[in-house]
């Protein structure tokens, strides 16, 4: 890989653009993150009711953009905690638009004005750790329970997984298979099986803009219900944690958490106002595509095309048939996504250290991100002072 840190944004550019891959084994990687994308997006547009037209095509859009700025695997992906309060409580379109559009105009700002560098240097490395491999272990718990969800028999069962998981894992070696790619397809059989009976496969739409302005009233409920939990897992896991993993496995290429504070800004600022969902980039989502054989900004490139295309022609084919994909496959690509993403700890020698990284990922499994990162930071400052009290 080419050192591009010293060269003018529109070089880099194209620069990434000259080192793209597009490949089989670049898309299967690309596709390794839809364990997350896949039911998150789906639950969004049924529960909520986005316009699934909208919701993919920004998601392509941002794709595509991300691919090119950085050159990297950088996924784009729902943000967990809006989504997830928007299910539990049945947020209205608006209201899940002011959430993304208030955590995205402070992400935003932090990008542009430096601050979020400065946070940067007081967080240590072994809270960044800590938070990976929190996050790590609950996306492969929440994995293992989607594949135990799904009974053990039949095509979507835990059988079919611990055979699918064991062939991932004898193939690995094997550099340039797209063990991703294989499995959602097999799943995408799955799905067109399943919903073949109660949906209309071939249904072409025509999506139209989706202007959403929030009313002052779902500003108010978004900012309460939704961006304030999302905005600490936003800068832990969306900025700090993906730079940190950028840098873990692309020594050359680590992107600067100004500009993917300033990325996961603008993707909310635009993409929320026109019907889309607030979106982030995250470490676990990385790591999955990386696990899966995704190099190059190509990757997601090819996967924002895909995205595209069904957001314009079978947006409400999509609708209709997501709720059949198999949940087993989904929970297999977490449970893989979880284990890369917990890897970097192995860098965490020494007692002090280690004993941060566990207390930060068990505040992460009992509470929540924030809390953990909260609870490592403390115990990480009592450590450091005590070792200078005895040092001196």
């Amino acid at each position: 890989m080419v050192d591009t840190t010293a060269l003018t944004f529109g070089q880099r550019c194209r620069s990434h653009v000259r080192q793209m891959r597009f490949t089989l084994l670049e898309f299967s990687g690309g596709l390794g993150d839809l364990g997350t994308f896949i039911p998150l997006t789906a639950a969004l547009v049924m529960v909520s009711g986005l316009n699934p037209a909208m919701v993919l095509i920004f998601a392509g859009l941002f794709n595509i953009t991300t691919g090119i700025m950085f050159g990297l695997p950088i996924p784009v992906q729902p943000m967990k905690a809006i989504a997830a309060v928007a299910i539990a409580e049945h947020l209205l379109p608006g209201e899940i638009a002011a959430a993304g559009l208030v955590v995205g105009a402070v992400v935003f700002l932090l990008g542009m004005t430096n601050l979020i560098e400065k946070i940067e240097r007081y967080v240590p490395t072994s809270v960044i750790r800590g938070i990976q491999l929190g996050i790590g272990l609950k996306l492969g718990m929440r994995g293992l329970d989607m594949v135990s969800a799904s009974g053990w028999s039949g095509p979507d069962g835990a059988a079919v997984a611990l055979v699918l998981g064991l062939l991932v894992l004898a193939l690995r070696p094997v550099r340039r298979f797209p063990s991703a790619l294989v499995l959602f397809g097999i799943g995408g059989v799955i799905m067109i099986i399943s919903a073949s009976g109660t949906s209309d496969l071939l249904k072409f739409t025509r999506p139209g803009l989706d202007l959403v302005w929030p009313k002052a009233a779902e500003f108010q409920s978004g900012l309460w219900l939704a961006a304030l939990p999302q905005l600490p897992l936003t800068l832990l896991n969306s900025v700090l944690a993906v730079c940190a993993l950028s840098g873990d496995l692309f020594k050359k290429q680590r992107v600067g958490t100004r500009q993917m504070a300033m990325s996961v800004g603008l993707m909310n600022l635009i993409g929320c106002a026109l019907g889309g969902m607030p979106m982030c980039h995250g470490s676990g989502g990385l790591a999955a595509q990386y696990h899966f054989g995704a190099r190059t900004g190509g990757s997601v490139v090819m996967l924002g095309i895909c995205k595209l295309l069904i957001g314009v022609f079978l947006s409400a084919m999509v609708l209709d048939s997501l709720p059949f994909y198999p949940g087993s496959i989904l929970g297999l690509l977490l449970i893989f996504a979880g284990l890369e993403l917990a890897l970097p700890i192995a860098d965490q020698r020494g007692r002090d250290k280690l004993v941060v990284v566990l207390i930060t990922a068990v505040g992460i499994l009992a509470v929540n991100t924030a809390i953990g990162f909260v609870l490592g930071s403390v115990v990480a400052a009592i450590l450091l002072a005590v070792r200078r009290r005895a040092d001196s």
